[in-house]
């Protein structure tokens, strides 16, 4: 059983930048991939940002690529969320979440993920 609780959202206006922690609870953190998504009012989740149980590999949506940075710290049992040049476009509340399963493809699917915290807000306003 693995517990996420995010952390570092809030309001932020265009241009700015924001860094969500996802905490997680558990010895064995660094046997999870971890994934953030998003979900706007009226939309469904989506994928934003992926990083493998090493942290050596990592994947953007297109429409954050480069401007948003996943990194892992197991030391620390947290995956983190850096968010820079944010639009109004990026509000929405993220989740991060843990996948248990050893996978070369397939991680933007919500579908396969164990594990999902409970969220946090970010806001952009323009």
């Amino acid at each position: 059983q693995v517990q996420l609780v995010e952390s570092g959202g809030g309001l932020v206006q265009a241009g700015g930048s924001l860094r969500l922690s996802c905490a997680a609870s558990g010895r064995t953190f660094s046997r999870y991939a971890m994934g953030w998504f998003r979900q706007a009012p009226g939309k469904e989740r989506e994928f934003v940002a992926h990083i493998n149980w090493s942290g050596g590999s990592t994947d953007y949506a297109d429409s954050v690529k480069g401007r948003f940075t996943i990194s892992r710290d197991s030391t620390k049992n947290t995956v983190y969320l850096q968010m820079n040049s944010l639009k109004p476009e990026d509000t929405a509340v993220y989740y991060c979440a843990a996948d248990g399963t050893l996978r070369t493809a397939g991680w933007r699917s919500s579908r396969i993920y164990d594990y999902w915290g409970q969220g946090t807000q970010v806001t952009v306003s323009s």
